[in-house]
């Protein structure tokens, strides 16, 4: 166990980012096609291909998801995980076609410095997020970089900078569960401006600093910090945390659906304020057991989601804990600088 989500077996996870336009692409990749849902609980997310993964809808497997910055534009992304996916023969058969089923989510990026000519009509060549969705596919691995890479290069806070982060868990049951988050809320992680985490109760083995919960919770601690502190509705779609929760434990797509719904939790549990109007807080979950294992029951798939939640807001404190500040003149610190270790 390394703490990441490809500790789950039959999980690969690839990125790649542009350091000139501070934006980047993550992929989780499937050995074989993966069961799964989708649970959208922000008020302004951006998504792609995310229907079919209704528990009525036809396909129940996907080959990826893809996770982007770059809002609508790095909608693109999913197309170059497909492109590598096809150049390795997967995809849904339909005749003689295969066609990669690779749902996607985005996060706004888009002001946090770096050459954004792409977006405001300065230049007409072509953006690059298919080239990174490309490069995520082939060079997927075992081997996850957190922080300020792929996805989490441009994300950000109320006032720290954000990140990409990834957690894993085993349940007493040998069944093992991963998360992987881009966190780029409007709120913030940290009590205040503490140094304390709102996760601080799940962590384990000093992966976000191990500073604990402070004495106690001051009235200053739980008045939220809104990015920029502007009005409310110069905020939407400026934001949005996705994420992946994957397991081995076979499960149902109607099941993938309520896992996925627990794992929000885990936002809120480490995000002050979660879900918000101005936020797209979207979770996958997938399933990688074999075709013909029998689903949890009840019990045990509740069991698994409040394993998820806890994951998930692992995850999401590690992401802000292991970022680093771009380098810009106007960026936002991250964690380490202004706290230390």
């Amino acid at each position: 166990m390394r703490n990441l989500i490809t500790d789950v077996p039959g999980v690969y996870f690839g990125q790649a980012d542009n350091h000139a336009i501070a934006s980047g692409v993550s992929v989780v990749l499937f050995e074989h096609p993966a069961i799964a849902s989708i649970s959208v609980m922000g008020g302004a997310p951006g998504t792609r291909d995310t229907a079919l993964l209704e528990p009525e809808m036809t396909v129940e497997r996907i080959d990826a998801i893809a996770l982007s910055g770059g809002s609508a534009f790095g909608l693109d992304a999913a197309g170059g995980v497909m492109a590598g996916l096809a150049q390795k023969g997967r995809g849904f058969q339909v005749g003689t076609i295969r066609v990669p089923i690779v749902p996607q989510a985005i996060i706004f990026d888009l002001l946090n410095g770096g050459d954004k000519s792409f977006a405001n009509g300065q230049t007409t060549s072509y953006h690059p997020y298919f080239d990174m969705g490309l490069r995520a596919t082939q060079r997927a691995g075992k081997d996850m970089q957190l922080g300020s890479h792929g996805a989490g290069m441009g994300a950000t806070l109320a006032d720290l900078k954000g990140g990409l982060g990834s957690a894993s868990a085993r349940l007493p049951n040998g069944f093992t569960i991963g998360a992987v988050v881009v966190v780029n809320a409007v709120g913030q992680v940290t009590m205040g401006q503490s140094r304390y985490f709102w996760a601080a109760p799940y962590e384990q083995d000093k992966e976000f600093g191990g500073h604990g919960l402070p004495a106690s919770v001051t009235p200053a601690m739980l008045v939220p910090l809104i990015k920029g502190h502007v009005p409310a509705e110069q905020l939407v779609g400026q934001n949005t945390t996705i994420a992946a929760i994957v397991t081995d434990a076979p499960l149902t797509k109607a099941q993938c659906k309520r896992l996925a719904h627990a794992a929000q939790d885990g936002l809120g549990r480490a995000i002050r304020p979660a879900h918000s109007p101005m936020d797209g807080d979207t979770v996958f979950a997938a399933s990688t057991a074999k075709a013909g294992e029998t689903p949890l029951d009840p019990a045990g798939l509740a069991d698994l989601c409040n394993a998820a939640a806890d994951v998930l807001a692992r995850a999401t404190a590690r992401g802000v804990y292991l970022a680093r500040a771009l380098p810009f003149g106007d960026a936002l610190t991250d964690y380490r600088s202004r706290f230390g270790p």
